[in-house]
């Protein structure tokens, strides 16, 4: 016979389609490949002597078999069936046309898993499966196979050229790692290799629920968009299903929590997720980081959201009609990491022995709070005041700290110690010279005045849907409160009680002393920013009656903002956002709205 190579990846009428098991990407290709090439065989790369269960466990799918043995030392070996396998899609594509499929690997016990590292599979989807292939290949040319590899090489290359006497065109998916070994035995003649014909004992299971959260090779949100794209147009991207992902878990957190995540925080959580990924050296981040990455961001309640909703295998059955087994991570030799969730709970008992209370009101129809709200004299909710009112001094005195210490000078000890001994810097250079340091600390001209958070800068998409529309200034009720500029989410939309609506600010500005401030939403006189943080930024150097305005945004500001500080005197201190504790700031960006000052009264018995 002659061997005639058509390309690197086909020999006569056999067309190879290497895979990286358990991933999506490949799963893909083999359907591609399956739909152009049009074959009369499929082969894939499983022993013979496991044929009849694995075909019943194909047939269940979607729901989840494993296939059970125990080799001859007595170790159990345990073979998940999952949708994303390219191998299992070779089978299901071969049964639903009526092909026939061979199972043409050799039977070896003790066969130890391969780890090695791989380039992403979603390469793939940017470069093509024939040039990954060909990389991979062309790396690993001379790493050498072991005895169990040359075996199972030979024993699937005398299959197909067994198959390819038929003169019919045969699907072979296989491993990526063995595709160039077969080719090459594939171009010599070749005998059946000596090796188990029957296996006894084999079994077919159904995995349980709590294990296809642990052990599925992809994540199974990924797994069950796979799983319903097979019925229609297959387009499944594994970005965007992440992307869809965290807006599901998005949509539960809210359900939960009522809190509401800025397109700041995903931004953050995006950003986070692709950096982790690209220090392991990957493409897209796995599921692991992405929860991580949304714990990071935002908290373990919305990682907790992210972990239940991409670990569901919607799927799951009770009544499977197999025996069911449990399988962890360790059973299968993989490579797992354990992450615990620390999730904020309500109190479930407050007192060891109940004592008559006054029960909160309820609503006596849904929406009937919401619909109450009228919001013509609102009011705020005077302990976020206080709040609210420290936080801005504590902003103050550390942009204070910061000037000071930019302004400190250090020089070696001549002969004055001027404000004392600089310790750090002398230690430092005490091994170079043991020359003595002193600091001299010069004041800060000035004082800070207003103060501007930006939680999220809000700027409207296409559509000019804005999150935070609603802009208000309020001025303050006492000698000891500032007036404040804010906007927000609207008002009257998420109802904790009668007459008491929960808001997020998207950014507020605080100013001292109060009653001063206009309506800074309508003065025209700052018509000119181009945005809401500008805005505020503006209002809070115009009625600023110290030097120094302090600015806290995850970008600093902008040069116009910048000149027009210096024409009008004043000096603006950028703190980043980033360098407070996400946690103190998640309490202040969340506030009360009350319709008007008789609620206060009561409004302690529903805010938290």
């Amino acid at each position: 016979m002659t061997a005639t190579r058509r390309n690197d990846l086909q020999w006569n009428q056999i067309r190879m389609v290497p895979i990286l098991h358990n991933r999506v990407e490949f799963a893909l290709e083999v359907r591609k490949v399956f739909d152009a090439f049009k074959p009369h065989h499929v082969a894939v790369e499983y022993p013979d002597t496991l044929k009849e269960k694995i075909l019943a466990g194909v047939r269940r799918l979607p729901l989840l078999s494993v296939v059970t043995y125990e080799e001859s030392d007595g170790a159990f070996v345990y073979l998940p069936l999952e949708p994303t396998d390219g191998q299992v899609e070779a089978i299901r594509l071969g049964l639903s046309a009526g092909l026939p499929v061979y199972f043409v690997d050799r039977d070896t016990e003790g066969y130890l898993p391969d780890f090695s590292p791989m380039p992403d599979a979603y390469a793939v989807t940017k470069i093509g499966h024939s040039a990954y292939c060909r990389v991979v290949m062309e790396t690993e040319r001379d790493d050498p196979a072991s005895p169990d590899d040359l075996l199972r090489e030979k024993t699937m290359a005398y299959h197909l050229q067994q198959l390819a006497e038929t003169g019919e065109r045969v699907l072979l998916v296989c491993g990526l790692s063995h595709a160039r070994r077969i080719l090459h035995c594939l171009n010599q003649p070749q005998t059946q290799v000596i090796g188990r014909r029957v296996r006894k004992g084999v079994d077919l299971a159904h995995l349980h629920g709590d294990s296809s959260r642990e052990i599925m090779g992809e994540m199974p949100y990924l797994a069950a968009a796979y799983e319903r794209g097979r019925s229609g147009p297959m387009e499944v991207d594994r970005l965007k299903i992440q992307m869809d992902l965290l807006r599901t878990a998005k949509e539960k957190y809210w359900k939960t929590t009522k809190e509401t995540l800025g397109r700041s925080q995903i931004r953050i959580l995006n950003r986070f997720a692709r950096n982790y990924a690209l220090l392991t050296g990957n493409l897209v981040p796995s599921f692991y980081q992405l929860i991580v990455a949304a714990r990071g961001a935002v908290d373990d309640n919305f990682a907790y959201e992210v972990w239940e909703k991409g670990s569901d295998y919607p799927w799951q059955t009770e009544e499977p009609g197999l025996p069911v087994l449990r399988l962890e991570g360790e059973d299968l030799f993989l490579d797992q990491k354990r992450i615990r969730f620390h999730r904020q709970m309500k109190t479930l008992r407050t007192r060891l022995v109940p004592v008559p209370v006054r029960k909160k009101r309820r609503e006596r129809r849904p929406g009937e709070w919401r619909k109450d709200f009228k919001g013509i004299s609102i009011c705020s909710y005077p302990p976020e005041d206080v709040a609210v009112e420290g936080y801005g001094h504590r902003l103050r005195k550390k942009a204070l700290e910061i000037k000071t210490e930019e302004n400190t000078r250090i020089e070696p000890f001549s002969s004055s110690l001027l404000d004392g001994l600089d310790i750090r810097e002398t230690i430092r250079e005490w091994v170079s010279g043991g020359t003595i340091y002193v600091r001299e600390e010069r004041p800060v001209k000035g004082k800070v005045g207003s103060v501007v958070v930006i939680f999220d800068p809000d700027y409207a998409d296409a559509d000019g849907r804005e999150e935070f529309p609603w802009c208000v200034t309020w001025l303050g009720e006492h000698t000891q409160e500032s007036d404040m500029a804010f906007y927000s989410t609207p008002a009257g939309e998420i109802m904790d009680g009668p007459g008491i609506s929960r808001c997020q600010y998207g950014g507020f500005m605080l100013s001292y002393p109060p009653l001063r401030v206009y309506d800074i939403w309508r003065d025209p006189f700052f018509q000119f920013a181009r945005n809401k943080p500008e805005r505020l930024l503006m209002a809070a150097l115009d009625y600023s009656l110290e030097r120094h305005v302090v600015y806290v945004a995850a970008s600093p500001p902008s040069g116009w903002c910048q000149s027009m500080a210096a024409r009008l005197g004043k000096r603006i201190i950028y703190l980043p956002i980033g360098t407070f504790s996400p946690v103190t700031l998640k309490n202040i960006r969340q506030f009360h709205v009350l319709d008007g000052h008789h609620v206060r009264r009561y409004a302690r018995e529903y805010i938290r």
